[in-house]
């Protein structure tokens, strides 16, 4: 029976999963030229190239899709096991490792993160920032934050912070010579402020009112893919922009900006923490959680 290198095959699955190799280093602690070590070890006592190599990127080979369909499981089985022993812990340690949305790791993240750490000094912890909807399992996360529609069904989901709402705003100045729309039907022709997903797809515009629910792609001539950017491009009369109310909410307190379509926008139920179902409940995730509902108790 062949001596199974636990090392390796655990760089190789880090490797694999994030594409990078000083990735893949950071999530284990090592350096990439150790990493690179162990995988050109493994490759050798294999006799089989597992990943293909280029100044640009790394993939796995076939062999190497194949190896990663069969480990992932496995090691997700065995930080499930080494998770039942930590629960045995008086007080979590680790590593908790959750991929969110830019915007939602400053509203709902950040009044927590530092508390977080200086409470369980034993614990890691690391956020990812990506607008995009990804796979946490995949991606080696033990949870995301989304909203909930967005995610799938065999997911749990914990509703995280407080409710949010979006706000359609734009500079006084910018209405000099233009109606105000006072229906989401009117913003076409209006210069709208587009946000773009790293995927390529638009942000679509949702309102609703006396339970009629609409989705406006609306159209301009500037694309930004921050709100932060947005916000700086409708203060300087660049069009109209929507963003979270909490983004605009200084803006508008002082006048610099004005509200649109106010009853259009009602508010819902915000972001959601949520991790697999078929996965033990880390003890780190469990105390960022009960944390969470400390912060907001509606939660």
């Amino acid at each position: 029976m062949a001596r199974i290198d636990f090392p390796g095959l655990s760089a190789f699955v880090a490797v694999a999963t994030h594409r990078s190799f000083r990735r893949a280093a950071a999530e284990l602690g090592v350096s990439p030229s150790a990493v690179s070590h162990l995988l050109r070890d493994l490759e050798e006592r294999l006799g089989v190239r597992l990943l293909n190599r280029t100044t640009r990127s790394v993939a796995p080979s076939d062999a190497g899709a194949r190896l990663l369909q069969r480990l992932q499981p496995m090691f997700r089985d065995l930080g499930d096991a080494l998770e039942e022993v930590n629960q045995f812990r008086d007080r979590p340690a680790g590593t908790l490792r959750i991929n969110a949305p830019h915007q939602g790791a400053r509203q709902v993240l950040a009044p927590i993160m530092a508390r977080f750490v200086r409470t369980y000094p034993q614990m890691r912890l690391e956020i990812v920032n990506d607008d995009d909807l990804v796979d946490i399992v995949a991606g080696g996360f033990d949870a995301g934050l989304r909203f909930g529609e967005s995610l799938e069904q065999d997911m749990i989901a914990v509703r995280f912070g407080p409710r949010q709402r979006w706000a359609v705003i734009a500079a006084p100045g910018y209405f000099d010579g233009r109606e105000r729309p006072r229906t989401p039907h009117e913003l076409k022709g209006h210069a709208c402020i587009r946000y773009r997903f790293h995927s390529g797809a638009f942000l679509r515009w949702e309102f609703e009112k006396d339970g009629e629910a609409l989705e406006v792609e609306v159209d301009g001539p500037l694309t930004l893919g921050d709100q932060e950017l947005m916000l700086r491009a409708a203060l300087d009369g660049a069009g109209i922009a929507c963003v979270f109310e909490a983004v605009a909410a200084p803006a508008l307190t002082d006048g610099r900006l004005v509200r649109l379509l106010e009853d259009w926008c009602p508010d819902f139920p915000g972001f959601f923490l949520y991790y697999p179902s078929r996965r033990q409940l880390p003890l780190g995730l469990r105390a960022f959680i009960d944390m969470a509902r400390e912060e907001w108790p509606e939660s």
